[in-house]
């Protein structure tokens, strides 16, 4: 399994590029936000990388996240959905958005991609609620660990930094959730809501706020 490319990027097309690692070139295909993100022509890059091996085709996927390479993975093990309208998912929402859009249940949102109609945007909310949580804890451990979980170039290890408070409180208040026993997609869709009410709260703020919303109506 090649995991992550790391070398000079040589050329781009419209949906890959060809990076040169020590003399050997690899088509590493990335999504339109992917694409955007990289360096000029003839200058250091590197991805972390998904490999698709089928009976006839060996193909690389490229991402800026290891949170991003996740959502992809998760993804593609929906009915309907393959590399392709993957990419198209994640270019046009990106990792962050992917996360909210299926916490909230938003499938509008997903439907917004090219290629991606209502009933697959629907089956993609329906199949990937339960796993939303999972990957948003993942991006928030990355954080919390490093700082920032966007892969450089430069093999040179980066000073630790000061966690991020959001992501670090948005997983401390999900798992506090589950432990009173909330369902992870319940859990994340209220996270979510009383982050987005106020980014700058912390655990214990998010807990109250999310309560709230999960306490029955009427």
């Amino acid at each position: 399994m090649i995991g992550k490319i790391a070398g000079r990027l040589e050329y781009r097309s419209t949906d890959h590029v060809l990076i040169d690692v020590r003399g050997v070139g690899y088509l590493v295909y990335v999504s339109d936000r992917v694409m955007a993100s990289l360096p000029r022509n003839g200058e250091a890059v590197a991805l972390y990388t998904d490999l698709l091996v089928r009976e006839d085709l060996l193909q690389l996927f490229g991402f800026t996240t290891l949170v991003e390479k996740e959502w992809h993975r998760l993804l593609m093990s929906v009915q309907g959905i393959g590399a392709k309208a993957s990419l198209a998912i994640l270019g046009a929402l990106g990792a962050d958005g992917v996360s909210r859009a299926i916490a909230l249940g938003d499938w509008n949102a997903v439907a917004k991609a090219r290629g991606v109609g209502p009933k697959t945007a629907q089956r993609v909310i329906i199949e990937l609620k339960d796993k939303a949580p999972g990957v948003m804890a993942l991006g928030a451990g990355l954080s919390a660990a490093t700082g920032d979980e966007v892969i450089e170039a430069d093999p040179a290890p980066a000073p630790r930094a000061t966690p991020q408070p959001a992501s670090t409180a948005q997983a401390d208040a999900m798992s506090a959730l589950a432990n009173l026993g909330y369902a992870p997609g319940d859990a994340a869709s209220a996270v979510v809501q009383a982050l987005g009410a106020d980014p700058q709260a912390d655990a214990g703020a998010l807990i109250r706020a999310a309560l709230q919303l999960l306490a029955p109506k009427g």
